[in-house]
């Protein structure tokens, strides 16, 4: 009878490091050659759980076995295990290959054909089961502990960090691995940080825009592509901030556990907390559900800005006489009794004007951007101890890029390793890794030289007189974008507006940026009005 053998082992490492693989094949060829069986393939699986099918070979082996005409008659395995470790799975694949006429023998549980045999089987593979859910158990309780000490479980660590071995604290034989930061890739994951925080070339950039700024330079993430889920998983990642997570999801559902199931594990950080958590505001700033399209899309100018300072509801556009008469009306008022809200509607051009005459007149005036400027510089000066580590954290990877390529020159004009397609490639990634490593040192060097330190009273004054014109001048759509960039929430409640905005966004225009272009006014940290009139807006 021709049959087939099965092999298994849960663990690559087992495969690697374990006889286990070639004793069954021993054994199962010997049980064949003693009952005159011959064996027409071997199926071997290293690394793979029998508590599930996601399992390649297996698959292979139940689609041949189930093909017409069959291959083999039987598959053979050493132990009903190796098959399966789920009573109800080893049932329902057993008997698909029944209908074709295999069977599936084990040459340490032989068992006979008829209900009995069949009782036993299941037996067997219930314990099994059993077996394999309390293994599972004190692995798993074992995993937790080991985290717990602020080791390491697994072999592949975060974007970012390098598994390293380390002594047994406990003093028990064996060694066991710690993360610590891998400084090349962690350079990548700080410039994702950056550039999600503070832009690229004075615009916000989101997830999307970053994979294809990386893709277009090409770093990769471990010789992947960068996509944008990718990117958006790295920035909500704690571990970047010295917190990594442990037990947080199922191992075979995926299935999210709940909080008190987690085991958080300090590890080095790679970017500040103040950093994380600034991120992270902007995620949520820019979530569809904080702030909708119409905010941006709508022609309307303080559409998704304005809100009700009596009940917080925001404010819509509303018409009468045919469209004649427009006005800003809360939305409590509109959808419920109009006696719900005692905020009253106003004019649209009334309101429109008003907030634009006291940004030109209160705000952009040159005393105020120069008290910006004031702070800003000051702000610079703080950060540029941490610019000059970064640039030095470049600067040795760098070296290190040019004595690897060096090396690899060196090698080929020696001729000890040929000039092949392989090492072609790895030349062309250290080169495309050192022009990225360039181009991140020239960019942060400008921004050391940023030119809003530069700017001259001069340049303030003449910007604001500027920018009164333009932002009086209704004929674009320049007022409305402006807006959008300097203004997180105007408020009014039937006698005053009150307005809360960005703080360096004015600056970056005067350093340089064309006014009335389409281009996004480049949006920083809030708090730019302080409490200084009717139509100011107390800091956040």
């Amino acid at each position: 009878m021709a049959v087939a053998l099965y092999a298994r082992v849960s663990t690559v490492r087992q495969a690697d490091k374990d006889l286990s693989i070639p004793d069954q094949l021993r054994q199962m060829r010997a049980w064949c050659e003693r009952n005159g069986h011959a064996v027409g393939h071997e199926y071997i699986e290293p690394g793979a759980s029998a508590t599930d099918d996601r399992r390649p070979v297996f698959q292979q082996m139940i689609a041949e076995a189930t093909a017409k005409p069959a291959p083999y008659k039987a598959i053979i395995v050493h132990s009903l295990s190796r098959f399966f470790r789920d009573a109800v799975e080893l049932g329902l694949y057993e008997r698909s290959l029944k209908k074709s006429g295999v069977r599936l023998i084990s040459i340490t549980q032989p068992t006979s054909d008829d209900a009995m045999g069949e009782m036993i089987r299941r037996i067997f593979s219930t314990f099994d089961e059993y077996q394999s859910k309390e293994n599972g158990k004190h692995t798993l309780r074992a995993m937790q502990e080991n985290a717990r000490q602020g080791y390491f479980n697994g072999s592949r660590p975060p974007f970012g960090y390098k598994p390293v071995e380390v002594e047994n604290s406990t003093g028990k034989a064996g060694r066991k691995k710690r993360l610590e930061i891998d400084e090349a890739e962690a350079a990548i994951v700080r410039q994702i940080f950056d550039l999600y925080e503070n832009g690229l070339h004075g615009q916000e950039v989101g997830s999307k825009q970053i994979a294809a700024h990386l893709n277009e330079r090409g770093v990769l993430l471990r010789g992947a592509k960068w996509t944008r889920t990718r990117v958006h998983a790295m920035l909500c990642d704690t571990v970047y901030k010295g917190e990594y997570v442990f037990n947080k999801t199922a191992n075979r559902t995926k299935a999210r556990k709940a909080p008190d199931e987690w085991i958080v594990v300090s590890v080095p950080a790679i970017v500040s907390a103040a950093t994380f958590q600034a991120v992270a505001a902007q995620r949520h700033a820019r979530s569809p559900a904080v702030t909708p399209a119409r905010r941006v899309n709508s022609p309307t100018l303080l559409t998704g800005l304005l809100k009700c300072a009596v009940c917080g509801a925001g404010m819509t556009l509303v018409t009468g006489k045919g469209g004649r008469y427009r006005y800003y009306k809360c939305n409590t008022r509109i959808g419920q009794h109009s006696k719900a809200c005692s905020t009253p509607a106003i004019a649209t051009d009334k309101l429109d004007n008003l907030v634009l005459t006291a940004l030109a007149d209160r705000v952009l005036t040159p005393e105020r951007l120069k008290a910006m400027l004031k702070e800003l510089k000051a702000q610079l000066e703080a950060s540029r101890g941490k610019q000059s580590a970064a640039l030095q954290s470049m600067q040795r990877e760098l070296s290190e890029l040019e004595t690897g390529l060096n090396r690899l020159y060196e090698a080929v004009e020696r001729g000890l390793i040929p000039m092949d397609d392989m090492l072609g490639q790895r030349v062309q990634a250290l080169k495309a890794r050192r022009e990225s490593v360039l181009g991140e040192m020239a960019r942060s060097k400008q921004s050391e030289a940023s030119p809003l330190s530069t700017l001259s009273n001069a340049q303030l004054t003449a910007f604001a007189t500027t920018m009164r014109s333009r932002l009086l001048d209704r004929s674009d759509g320049f007022p409305k974008r402006y807006l959008q960039a300097l203004i997180s929430e105007i408020t009014f409640d039937g006698e005053k507006v009150l307005m809360q905005g960005r703080k360096t966004a004015a600056l970056a225009a005067a350093a340089g940026k064309k006014i009335g272009t389409s281009e996004k006014v480049p949006t920083f940290s809030h708090t730019w009005l302080p409490d200084l009139g009717s139509n100011q807006g107390p800091t956040d």
